[in-house]
């Protein structure tokens, strides 16, 4: 029975060092107590008690790390588990050390399951690509392949709208951030225009109170110096009194004035 997911992309250097490393992998001799406990495994896989049947199929591994049924089986059991992740190494073991051609494709095509469930879109296709590489007629592989590629289409399509709606919301922050700081830098500008108007009205106040200081100056009479206002009281006091003086000499002259009388003889 074939699950679904998992692939690991190498480059090419890797897959021929692998190819080479494959051809030392031997599997060791199966022993019936190896045997006998897949047969349990998959006992027990068939009544859905997956954690039992993992617990089995890891016995078969302990000492026969490359036993290809018991690795296969081992995956699918943590794979019905959604531990998915953990499920893929145990493909992996069987696509390397396998020289059956349909066991290979099996354990690619649950290898690009595992891919699919972690949506990993990608490698879910070269999973299965290389599925259909060993048993080209297998449909069901096919359609996963048709449906990887979509998923895969639109997850890329959607990374290219995050990325763009990222963008945007990225230039609308900095165009934000910039009219923040034009607007501050305005504020700056408003506060030390007003600052220098509020400079110029001060030093007009104070040169307007320094020329009213001149002209009451200038209208203060000195010490010791009449005002305008007395000197034309002075002035005024001193013509009244000469006109009183002029006045006496006057009557004095009338009074010493020999008068005429005409004489009667």
């Amino acid at each position: 029975m074939k699950i679904y997911l998992y692939i690991l992309m190498f480059f090419p250097l890797a897959i021929f060092a692998q190819k080479n490393e494959q051809e030392k992998v031997v599997e060791k001799k199966i022993t019936l107590d190896e045997k006998n406990l897949v047969r349990d495994g998959n006992d027990l896989y068939k009544q859905n008690k997956f954690v039992d049947a993992e617990v089995k199929y890891k016995k078969a591994i302990k000492d026969n790390p490359n036993y290809k049924t018991a690795n296969f089986n081992l995956g699918n059991a943590i794979y019905e588990q959604n531990r998915f992740k953990e499920a893929a190494p145990y493909y992996d073991i069987v696509t390397k050390t396998s020289k059956d051609k349909q066991t290979k494709s099996e354990a690619f095509h649950n290898s690009g399951n595992v891919s699919m469930e972690q949506k990993q879109y990608a490698q879910a296709v070269e999973a299965y690509k290389n599925s259909l590489r060993q048993n080209p007629k297998d449909e069901e592989t096919r359609y996963n392949l048709a449906l990887a590629k979509k998923l895969l289409e639109q997850q890329q399509q959607q990374n290219k709208d995050d990325k763009n709606k990222d963008k945007k919301d990225q230039d609308k922050k900095d165009q934000q951030n910039k009219d923040q700081q034009n607007k501050d830098q305005n504020k700056e500008k408003e506060k030390e225009k007003d600052k220098d108007q509020d400079n110029q009205n001060q030093d007009q106040k104070d040169q307007e109170q320094k020329n009213d200081n001149k002209q009451d100056n200038k209208q203060q009479p000195k010490p010791n110096q009449l005002s305008k206002q007395q000197m034309e009281q002075l002035l005024e006091a001193m013509n009244k009194e000469e006109n009183k003086t002029q006045k006496k000499v006057n009557a004095r002259k009338e009074k010493g004035r020999k008068v005429k009388q005409e004489k009667d003889w």
